[in-house]
């Protein structure tokens, strides 16, 4: 029975390692706080529990919050708690990495109130009703709704969102990735800008290729080359405004900022230098994104 147990456990541990780590920001913390979830598992009925994974999340939603809670108690310094790098090689956990807020984003989260915190990054990265979150946060589901609210609005002042922009941002993004995707020459050219610039990172390019290439023509003729690249691209928010990630199976190898001017791709940057992605802020979509640009 408690193999079976223990089984049904491991089923659920990389979505709730996920939010943890969404919420604590630190690897280790977040293995930490999953780890309590299956102490305190273990010290009730599980058959007596109608929905498992709803139950572990609040459980392990509440270790995280008493976490975050004595933390500010101690009033301790996180500005520079970044997500840690795991010691093995498990793509879960690198997709979890990949997915994870980056190091300006994450000092937002810092600065938000606890609950403000909890009740943002459950309903805003993993979907999780209003009604679900008010027991987790101690307040009713109107004020738990106000709680992400606000810490909506604050995230979305630090990182310099602007009205409907990003919206249109995306829509460019969006197909621009669709026409890389088909290897669509014409479509690629509707998007470019006459006079875009692509600059990349050398061990972002074949060898010998350019590292600098100008003109809609040139660069179309490169993507549609490069289309095997693309299945593995989404957008993201890179430092707060629209770009593309490159992860194939989680392991993030390209990052491209992306400058939009007057609805069409007017310069990008294709980034692949380790200690340059280290210091990008990457969020990526689809629920992120979207709750970050609506006001509820």
């Amino acid at each position: 029975m408690r193999d079976d147990l223990a089984d049904r456990f491991e089923a659920h541990r990389g979505h709730l390692r996920a939010v943890a780590h969404r919420m604590l920001g630190s690897l280790p913390e977040a293995e930490d706080a999953v780890q309590e979830t299956w102490l305190r598992l273990g010290r009730v009925d599980a058959d007596g529990i109608d929905d498992l994974a709803a139950w572990l999340r609040t459980v392990v939603s509440r270790v995280c919050l008493d976490v975050l809670r004595h933390r500010r108690s101690r009033r301790e310094d996180v500005v520079d708690r970044v997500p840690d790098r795991p010691a093995d090689d498990d793509p879960e956990t690198e997709a979890v990495l990949a997915d994870s807020v980056g190091r300006a984003l994450l000092v937002v989260l810092d600065a938000l109130a606890p609950a403000e915190r909890v009740a943002f990054v459950l309903h805003d990265t993993f979907a999780v009703p209003f009604e679900r979150i008010a027991p987790i946060v101690g307040r009713s589901p109107a004020t738990t709704k106000k709680l992400a609210s606000r810490a909506r609005h604050k995230v979305r002042a630090a990182t310099g969102l602007p009205g409907a922009e990003p919206t249109r941002h995306r829509h460019v993004v969006d197909a621009f990735l669709a026409a890389a995707r088909a290897g669509d020459f014409d479509a690629l050219l509707a998007v470019l800008d006459p006079d875009v610039v692509r600059r990349a990172d050398p061990a972002a390019l074949p060898p010998g290729a350019a590292t600098e290439v100008r003109g809609a023509h040139a660069v179309a003729a490169e993507t549609v080359l490069l289309a095997a690249n693309a299945r593995h691209a989404e957008p993201a928010l890179v430092d707060g405004r629209v770009g593309i990630v490159v992860a194939p199976a989680g392991r993030l190898r390209l990052v491209l900022t992306v400058t939009v001017r007057v609805d069409r791709i007017a310069a990008y940057d294709v980034i692949a230098d380790p200690s340059r992605l280290r210091q990008l802020a990457i969020v990526r979509p689809p629920d992120f994104y979207r709750d970050l640009n609506q006001v509820r």
